[in-house]
């Protein structure tokens, strides 16, 4: 004969249902990625909007140019939602094919529910403690230019006030316009 143990049954059944609420507690809808991709910008952009997964899979089809997410594409699992005019898809396109970037135009982005904390010189820094200047930007724009000349005046240190150079030394660099004063430098 062989003896049940009892405790090690209903732990194992414990286990397996909060692996599986975690599970359902984890997966986001399309309506509820789609709802929170829309606090990324005014009602206007995004009431005609496409809205794109982080995978680039498509939410919903729109008719303005826009495109918004539930966050920044680049980073996986990123919940900082963002709407980007068609130079902003191109520049992200550019970006995630490590391929070349140029513009004729201005582009804009919006981030009016806030971005992560990011090092604001290097866009792959993973380690706050490593002497650079780090930004939490609250609601924002952020725009693409034609060439750096057209805003050679502007800083690069997020916390002069006003427009500032972000990843300025790098093929990445845009401006950033916060829209709300943010919290002191760490």
């Amino acid at each position: 004969m062989f003896e049940i143990n009892h405790f090690a049954i209903t732990a194992s059944i414990a286990a397996s249902l909060a692996a599986l609420l975690a599970s359902g507690a984890d997966a986001e809808t399309a309506d509820e990625k789609i709802l929170r991709a829309k606090m990324a910008a005014p009602p206007d952009i995004t009431e005609k909007a496409t809205f794109l997964d982080l995978d680039g899979s498509l939410l919903q089809e729109g008719t303005n140019g826009w495109v918004c997410f539930p966050g920044v594409p680049l980073i996986p699992g990123d919940t900082h939602p963002m709407c980007n005019d068609a130079v902003w898809m191109k520049w992200i396109a550019a970006v995630s094919s490590e391929g070349a970037f140029s513009t004729e135009v201005v582009g804009i982005s919006y981030m009016l529910a806030g971005d992560a904390m990011v090092n604001n010189a290097d866009p792959m820094a993973t380690d706050q403690d490593d002497g650079g200047i780090w930004v939490q930007e609250g609601p924002h724009l952020m725009m693409l230019f034609p060439n750096r000349e057209m805003v050679a005046s502007l800083p690069h240190d997020p916390y002069a006030g006003g427009p500032y150079i972000m990843w300025g030394d790098t093929p990445l660099w845009h401006v950033m316009a916060p829209i709300e004063a943010k919290a002191a430098a760490k």
